[in-house]
């Protein structure tokens, strides 16, 4: 079911997304409509894409992995839903500092001499993780070429094709849990994506005075959190006077010790001198 022209439709302004049935969720979806998901060029947010007027940031798909490709950085999965169009998966790896190639661990053949099927084995085994943070570990070592999976990501587009950036995995045991997923999508394509979004212009009063709302609260607490940095600096620059003028003072008293001692001393050499001399 492809989606109507976009000139048709009205597209709200970001503060109304929050309103969508779809900005916050996980949307199910068949590949062929991944891919007839656009970006709008007035909004900035280049994270998000729309299926007519819907905003959609966060999707799910399900299919056979048929592709798995190991890039230095990457690991590319090519998924096949049936439904016509395949979808590319980004996973990052860890970043981890590269090992010297030409420096072997005790014990252990040079790389040159190692099989390849050790090297192949040790790639699936990099340690991937989450495309929003690139911290939380995702273990992708299951998803390999013939097991069926799905797919949560994030979207993002590479020579102008839509793809999904990994956020999390789940392997699907049965026929019966990817039909259910089938029949998900279809619901929500017919009673959600395929009806175009609208929102009556009382609605869209409501969401602005909200958003003023909430920049107003922001703006306050900007204000609180510099004037608490001002008065932490004030502070800060009141104790380095205070300890400066502590460190003066007892420079001062140090200075007066040193002067009465070095009279003293002169004294008593006079004295000894004298004593000498009678």
């Amino acid at each position: 079911m492809a989606p109507a022209e976009h000139d048709e439709l009205d597209f709200y302004p970001a503060f109304c997304f929050k309103a969508s049935p779809t900005h916050f969720a996980w949307v199910k979806m068949m590949a062929t409509d991944v891919h007839r998901l656009k970006r709008r060029s007035e909004f900035g947010d280049q994270s998000v894409f729309f299926y007519q007027n819907h905003p959609i940031r966060f999707v799910s798909v399900a299919g056979i992995i048929i592709a798995r490709t190991e890039y230095q950085r990457l690991t590319i999965l090519t998924l096949d839903d049936s439904s016509g169009a395949t979808v590319d998966i980004v996973v990052h790896k860890a970043e981890t500092p590269a090992p010297d190639s030409s420096v072997s661990a005790p014990g252990q053949p040079p790389p040159s001499a190692r099989p390849n099927g050790s090297s192949i084995q040790s790639q699936w085994a990099t340690t991937h993780v989450a495309a929003t943070d690139r911290v939380s570990a995702v273990n992708i070592a299951s998803l390999v070429p013939g097991s069926v999976a799905q797919i949560k990501g994030t979207l993002s587009t590479y020579r102008s094709r839509v793809q999904l950036q990994l956020e999390r995995m789940f392997l699907v045991r049965d026929t019966s849990a990817e039909m259910r997923f089938l029949d998900q999508c279809c619901r929500f394509l017919v009673e959600v994506l395929a009806v175009p979004w609208r929102l009556t212009g009382e609605e869209i009063a409501q969401l602005r005075a909200e958003a003023d709302d909430e920049e107003g609260k922001i703006e306050e607490e900007q204000a609180r959190m510099k004037k608490r940095q001002r008065k932490r600096l004030e502070r800060e620059e009141k104790d380095q006077r205070r300890i400066q003028k502590l460190w003066e003072h007892e420079e001062r008293n140090r200075e007066k010790e040193a002067s009465v001692c070095k009279d003293a001393g002169v004294k008593v050499m006079r004295e000894i001198q004298m004593r000498r001399k009678s």
